[in-house]
């Protein structure tokens, strides 16, 4: 119960770090662009490159987590073909990967959290289903309010 009540607010707080961090972001773009005088296909560009950087950063602070939980505490572990995944780089890589494969819900399976990290893990896939359907309207409204097309002149009966 202990490990199950300390993984819930592990899984809050990392939720809410990648919230924080994702609206900040977010609300520097949208106060920047209205200033920048670019072309579209250059706006675009400089709406995508922070997404990105938000995503990555996310997937990085679940890794850090899952790396820090499963070698340094009892709430659970990682394991690859039968053996649990060590506290070295190659360690950290595989934390990496599946954070990676778990936040974009790809969920490939070669590496699987037990006990209580299973909790860390479903919470990261709906975080990252919430970030990236943000993420994705706020590329809709930005390109919506931003993005200028010439508009098509019509002549009549057509």
């Amino acid at each position: 119960m202990g490990s199950f009540i300390a993984i819930s607010l592990i899984s809050a707080l990392v939720i809410s770090i990648n919230s924080l961090i994702t609206y900040e972001i977010l609300r520097e773009v949208w106060k920047v662009l209205p200033k920048m005088r670019v072309s579209p296909r250059l706006r675009v560009i400089l709406i995508i490159i922070p997404i990105f950087a938000i995503h990555m950063a996310s997937i990085w602070i679940y890794a850090i987590v899952y790396f820090l939980v499963s070698n340094f505490t009892s709430i659970g572990k990682f394991t690859l073909a039968g053996k649990v995944v060590g506290i070295g780089y190659q360690g950290f890589v595989e934390c990496l990967y599946f954070a990676g494969a778990t936040y974009t819900s790809l969920s490939l399976g070669s590496i699987s959290p037990t006990d209580n990290l299973r909790m860390l893990a479903c919470a990261e896939v709906l975080n990252g289903l919430v970030m990236l359907g943000w993420t994705i309207s706020f590329t809709y409204l930005t390109m919506e309010k931003f993005w200028t097309l010439p508009h098509r002149h019509h002549k009549s009966g057509e």
